[in-house]
Parts: C-alpha cells; sequence; structure tokens
C-alpha cells in the first residue's frame, strides 16, 4: 500500500483538515501524521517523509528544490489549498513530483465574512462593544445601511462573483474592477479602479497575488477613496501597502478598514495594522468553517486517490512533468 504524510502541525489537524478526511484517507493509504506541533522546515519534513509516496500539504509547508531533490520516493505534493506559492513547482517537475491544489470550497464563507465586515463597519458594532467591554458608556453614532450603499469590489473572481449577488439582494449598487474578466451583468457596472473608489462607500479587495497588483491599494489608491469610505481585505496581505493604510487611518483619509489577512505568517493580520483603533481584524477566518475545511481536505482525499490509480486529477499543475508519478503509477504506459 502506498504510504502518505499529513503535515499538518497537530494542531491544525482538526480545523484544516478533520476527521473525516483522515479516515477516508487510511482507508486508501498508509498514512502518517506530523507528529509535532510546528510547521516542519524543509529539512525536518524530508526526514518525517522519508519513503512516503505522497505529501498532503498544510498551506504554510514550504516544498522546494532541497525537500523534492531529498525525497526520491515522493510522487506526489498535495496541496490542501488553493495557494501554491509556496512550492517550487519548476523544482517539483524537474524531479518528476506531481503537484495538485485543492479548488475554492470557501466562497461562501469567505463572502459572508465581508458581508459581516461591512455590517460591523457601517454601525460600529465592534467599537461600541469594545467600549462596553472596557466598562464605558458609549455614545449613539450614526449608521449606515448596505441597502442603497455603493459596494466597489476588486477582482472579479469566484468570491467577487458571489459577493456580488449577495450585495445585489441586499439592495446595493455593485461596481468592479477586473481588467481580466468581465461580469456579463448589466447590473455590475465596470469601471477603473480609480473609478471604482471614488463612488464607492464599501471597497472589498479580492484580487488575486501577482506581481502586478503587489501594493495595489497604496497611497494614491486611498486618497482617491471617499473619506467615509471603507476598506475591505479578504484576498492577501501582498496586495496592500500597510504604511499607506496606516497613514490614511490616521489621517482620516478613510473611516476604516476590515481586514482578515496581511503581511504576518500565515497571511496574517500585522499586529501594527490590526492594533489601529479604525480597524477591525480576524485571524485569517474567513474561509474556516466546516464546510470551507472538508470541501478542501475531502477533495485532497480525492485527488490521492486518482492520483494512486494512475489519474491525473482535477487541480494537477504539472501532470505532464511528474515522471515519477508517471512511472511508478503506469501512466500513458
Amino acid at each position: 500500500m502506498t504510504t502518505v504524510f499529513v503535515s499538518h502541525p497537530q494542531s491544525k489537524l482538526a480545523h484544516y483538515f478533520g476527521d473525516r478526511a483522515s479516515a477516508a484517507l487510511e482507508a486508501i493509504a498508509q498514512v502518517r501524521f506530523n507528529p509535532t506541533d510546528t510547521d516542519l522546515s524543509s529539512a525536518d519534513l524530508a526526514e518525517q517523509a522519508r519513503d512516503c509516496d505522497a505529501i498532503v500539504s498544510y498551506r504554510q509547508t514550504v516544498g522546494d528544490e532541497a525537500l523534492f531533490a531529498a525525497l526520491p520516493q515522493l510522487k506526489a505534493f498535495v496541496r490542501c489549498a488553493i495557494d501554491i506559492r509556496n512550492i517550487d513547482v519548476a523544482s517539483a517537475s524537474r524531479h518528476g513530483v506531481l503537484v495538485t491544489q485543492a479548488s475554492a470550497g470557501f466562497v461562501p464563507a469567505v463572502s459572508e465574512w465581508i458581508v459581516g465586515a461591512m455590517i460591523d463597519l457601517g454601525r460600529h458594532i465592534s467599537a461600541s462593544s469594545e467600549g462596553y467591554h472596557a466598562g464605558r458608556p458609549v455614545a449613539s453614532t450614526m449608521g449606515r445601511e448596505l441597502r442603497g450603499s455603493t459596494l466597489g469590489v476588486i477582482g472579479y473572481g469566484q468570491i467577487g462573483r458571489y459577493l456580488c449577488g449577495i450585495a445585489l439582494a441586499l439592495g446595493m449598487r455593485i461596481v468592479v474592477h477586473d481588467p481580466h474578466t468581465a461580469t456579463g451583468r448589466a447590473e455590475f457596472a465596470q469601471a477603473t479602479l480609480e473609478a471604482l473608489l471614488a463612488q464607492a462607500d464599501f471597497v472589498a479587495c479580492l484580487a488575486a497575488a501577482t506581481g502586478e497588483t503587489e501594493n495595489m491599494m497604496n497611497a494614491a489608491a486611498f486618497a482617491a477613496m471617499q473619506p467615509h469610505a471603507f476598506f475591505i481585505n479578504a484576498s492577501r496581505g501582498d496586495l496592500v501597502d500597510e504604511d499607506a493604510l496606516l497613514a490614511a487611518l490616521d489621517a482620516g483619509v478613510i473611516a476604516g478598514c476590515a481586514l482578515d489577512v496581511g503581511r504576518a505568517p500565515d497571511q496574517m493580520p500585522s499586529l501594527r495594522v490590526a492594533a489601529h483603533p479604525r480597524v477591525i481584524a480576524t485571524p485569517h477566518i474567513g474561509g474556516l468553517t466546516p464546510p470551507a475545511v472538508e470541501h478542501q481536505a475531502m477533495e485532497t482525499v480525492s485527488q490521492l486517490a486518482e492520483i494512486f490509480q494512475g489519474r491525473a486529477p482535477q487541480g494537477a499543475v504539472n501532470a505532464a512533468e511528474a515522471f515519477r508519478w508517471r512511472q511508478a503509477f503506469g501512466v500513458g504506459a
């Protein structure tokens, strides 16, 4: 029977893989789990996964040249997440290792987090609660309804499309910026980034993290927003110039922001930004719901079942170059 190593730290296993996926995986392979509660270095992972046929990779687990070179028996590196930026796919291909990624099972969860953030920001819920928790009387503050407000969505991917549907049902006006994708919906006006920022009451940043989008929300972008507008980032911290964001908050250029991501380890909000009194921050929990986690974990198990039967699963990114996998399981023979 094939052997699989699951790299999730012990304290992350239940939240980010789960009992059902573990049982399903043990039904098709011998399974070894990370015995520690730490993210394994490349050298430690190579030691722990020695002689394994596949690795199920936690989102923080790095797949680099040193790892693939140190594991000559490894045929597949299966990411239990959609983001594979910390996998050196070129190195995996040179060593014949198949790389896969999970699909976005977190679309509803992240979209709901954004709606919750908009309500919280617009109605000052966290700010009021903080005062009461501190034992202080809290003055009533005029709020903003979502109905009739303009939502600017940067990035019309899976989450963007789903969020636009929810916002439309809530009576919001929707403006989208995505230079690569047309909405195809008359209800969703498309605009340049500058035009979107100038008219949105809430700006939801959902663009993919690429070299092109690095620091796209910079001083000029925040200056283009309305002073009563709120900025929400549920994508990646790489999209935001944090110095510019803090300066905009300090100067009242924007009214506030909500962050579920940032430039801290594991894509967490940076503490210096999260501590700002006009910021609502959560520890990268937008997609952390049982249905979202189970979707990716069970898909990972299904991918491994396909891999062990010599079939390239949906989510494979380098099947043509994965000669170790192809030879071991008779692919194309």
